[in-house]
């Protein structure tokens, strides 16, 4: 017989299936982890620490920018003194704590401002290397490290300066909340800047351990250190577990920072910097009794129903065939002294009592008809039916996990440092906006300051084409004059109303045609009224507000309209729910402690347990600079159940347990069905057709199995009956030769 043919190997896989969905739902899926805190809260702070990075990475990458435009502005125009270079350095960026210019091929000093740069740890011969220029870190004997920043001052007939920039290397400007600790660290592991670390001796040894930790994880290529197809952020990151005390276990994540896209390294980039944030949650101390305890009942129970699946498979359909496969050989070895077994029900009492008739014809017996209403009502209630009660069997253990049982449900518990991250990201969030737009501005300012009033419109474009391409923030960029006119343009066409000045507001959102146009004022002071006006990609915006682990990010004005998203929206439209417009009103409102109207809008977040479980939080983009008076908020939420929590983890196990007992129940059962009852069912019906008299129909097998054995027993049987019904032919015709025609014998 066939290797995987016959009704054996279908009950044998089930029998074996169901045992290793058993033991895979008793040992495996109820399993609880061996660590307290949730994956969720690991991923979290994963997610908190790329924040930071990048956070550090676009404000290190934006200084050297700075400093950078600045010197190729001033030499593409006339000399200046050293004197008059730090001025408008400074007039404009407020971020550096010392600068200084040198003459490179004297090293004098020829002018400074701030504080003492450690010009000392410049090599100026080595100037001319490929990384000659490329920031650096310093290290000053009080401990403090400064960022040097480097740009070239070059003019005709004068000899070459070096501008140079010094500011503290310190965290990044994120949010950290109440309890939360973060440090940047250098290649070596060494921390350079901290804050949030208490004065407790805990705390600065675990920060230790995880640097030491981070500085061996942070030297992987990011290829190895992801898994394939994790996608997010580019560079090096993930998180640690430390040490646990009084209930509460460190919690750290960390991330390199890295370009913003995969293999573009930044200036920042190659200073080999890495954030590491960590903060401390209570662990889940609860007993996993209950839990393994359904585990081990939905196990129990899965045997006890699959035992009596597989029984009724093996008592009703395999036992009644393989009982015919041998007395349809007995019958065709000429063995007709025994009745046929015939099974009690189904296609196989057919099939038996069809075999049990042709063994009478070949006795020369003819069946009555009380025998062949017998026959009929033995074959009440198929195969089909069997298997079909099988399955329901098997289903009422399925059906359950899939639909009704471990639900989490609207009253699920969340940790509670997952709902406070979703806060304090928002915050970082809505920062990060902010200070964009406040660099935006500082950079248009810092441009207004080039243009004098002998400046030609031809020079003007140039000026504008250079800060274009410089930043791909900006669609276009033009000189507005007091009467509305444009006198220099670079890129799109401009949408600022035709025929009206400059707005007196820094920052303005225009509509133009239901479409949000974010657009950037910077007075001119040479030209009298006149402004430089940037108009930002909305895009630029929408970039930075996607970041993994905050579901749908919404930027939205004082009315709640919508101005930027993370992914697909619609320009101006309202906030999809009305408890998202009670949490922008509620951050916005500005009260004190106290309660007074006088204070600073908070963010906040929140738990909706409306329907499905929600996590939302919404700041608002309040912290100084020219972005403050446009009163935009950041709001964000995610649906609860995609994140890697225990209610929901179990939850999903219990469905894909269901979803595995349903699989291959249907798999083995259809396996069955297809390769045993439906040839049973054709060869019930022939077998009838045969005991019938139908001796001219040639049976085949289908399969080399059980049934089609029985099959080509009943071909052996008609052969039979036909070699019977030739004889009894002959035998007859013999009986009616006249006596007349016999020779007359010998007297």
């Amino acid at each position: 017989m066939s290797l995987l043919g016959g009704i054996r190997p279908p009950i044998a896989a089930l029998s074996a299936l169901l045992l290793a969905l058993a033991a895979l739902t008793a040992f495996q899926l109820g399993r609880v982890a061996d660590g307290a805190v949730p994956p969720a809260v690991l991923t979290s702070q994963q997610y908190f620490a790329e924040d930071g990075a990048i956070a550090l990475r676009a404000s290190l990458d934006e200084s050297i920018t700075d400093i950078g435009r600045t010197a190729s502005g001033l030499s593409s125009g006339e000399p200046v003194s050293p004197d008059a270079v730090l001025d408008k350095l400074g007039s404009v960026y407020r971020k550096w704590r010392g600068t200084a210019v040198v003459e490179i091929r004297s090293g004098r000093l020829e002018a400074q401002q701030g504080e003492n740069l450690p010009l000392t740890a410049l090599d100026l011969t080595t100037l001319n290397a490929a990384s000659g220029l490329a920031p650096r870190l310093v290290r000053l004997e009080n401990g403090e490290t400064r960022l040097l920043t480097l740009a070239l001052l070059s003019w005709p007939d004068r000899p070459q300066q070096l501008l140079i920039a010094s500011s503290s290397l310190n965290v990044p400007a994120v949010s950290l909340g109440k309890s939360r600790a973060i440090a940047v660290l250098d290649a070596s592991g060494q921390v350079l800047d901290s804050d949030g670390i208490g004065n407790s001796d805990r705390e600065k040894k675990q920060l230790k351990k995880f640097a030491k930790t981070v500085a061996q994880k942070a030297g992987q290529h990011p290829l190895q250190a992801k898994e394939p197809g994790s996608g997010g952020f580019a560079g090096v990151s993930g998180s640690l577990l430390g040490d646990s005390s009084a209930g509460h276990r460190s919690v750290a994540g960390y991330a390199k920072l890295t370009g913003s896209e995969p293999g573009v390294d930044t200036e920042a980039t190659a200073l080999g910097l890495t954030v590491v944030s960590f903060v401390g949650v209570a662990e889940d101390q609860r007993s996993a009794a209950v839990g393994s305890f359904f585990w081990i009942t939905a196990a129990g129970a899965l045997l006890v129903l699959g035992a009596l699946a597989v029984a009724l498979l093996i008592t009703t359909v395999q036992r009644p065939l393989i009982r015919l496969f041998l007395e349809s050989r007995r019958i065709g070895r000429g063995d007709l002294t025994r009745p046929v077994t015939v099974p009690k029900y189904g296609e196989a009492a057919r099939i038996g009592a069809s075999l049990d008739r042709l063994r009478r014809q070949r006795l020369g017996e003819i069946a009555d008809d009380t025998e062949i209403r017998r026959a009929r009502r033995r074959s009440r209630g198929g195969s089909r039916a069997l298997i079909a009660m099988s399955g329901t069997l098997l289903l009422v253990w399925s059906a359950p996990l899939l639909l009704t049982l471990n639900r989490a449900g609207t009253s699920v518990a969340v940790p509670p440092s997952i709902v406070d991250d979703q806060r304090e990201r928002t915050d970082t969030l809505a920062d990060r906006v902010r200070r964009a737009l406040n660099e935006g501005h500082a950079d248009l300012t810092s441009l207004a300051t080039f243009i004098s009033p002998t400046t030609t419109p031809a020079e003007m474009t140039k000026i504008l084409e250079r800060t274009r391409n410089q930043h791909g923030r900006y669609t276009s960029l033009y000189i507005l004059k007091a009467d509305g006119t444009v006198t220099a343009r670079a890129g799109g066409k401009p949408r600022h109303p035709s025929g009206k000045g400059p707005s007196q507001e820094p920052v303005t959102l225009l509509d133009v045609g239901n479409q949000p146009v974010i657009t950037e004022y910077a007075a001119v002071p040479a030209l009298g009224g006149a402004a430089v006006v940037g108009e930002l990609h909305l895009d630029f915006v929408n970039a930075m507000l996607k970041r993994p682990g905050l579901g749908e990010v919404r930027v939205v004005d004082a009315k709640h309209r919508v101005i930027g998203a993370n992914n697909g929206y619609l320009s101006l439209q309202k906030l999809p729910d009305s408890k998202l417009d009670a949490l922008v009103t509620s951050v916005n409102e500005k009260n004190n402690p106290d309660g007074k109207k006088d204070g600073q809008g908070r963010p906040r977040s929140t738990l909706l347990r409306d329907g499905d479980v929600s996590i939302a939080a919404a700041a608002p983009m309040a912290g100084g600079g020219v972005a403050d008076p446009l009163n935009w908020t950041v709001v964000t939420w995610q649906a609860a159940k995609g994140l890697e929590i225990p209610a929901y983890t179990s939850q999903n196990r219990t469905v894909l347990a269901g979803l595995l007992g349903l699989t291959g129940a249907a798999a083995c059962l259809g396996w069955l069905h297809i390769i045993v009852v439906r040839p049973l069912r054709a060869l019930a019906e022939r077998a009838e057709t045969l005991a019938n008299g139908d001796l001219r129909t040639v049976l085949y097998p289908t399969h080399h199995d059980e049934v089609g054995a029985v099959t080509r027993s009943l071909e052996v049987i008609r052969h039979q009956l036909l070699d019977q019904r030739k004889q009894d032919a002959t035998d007859a015709g013999n009986s009616q030769v006249p006596t007349s025609t016999r020779p007359a014998g010998r007297n």
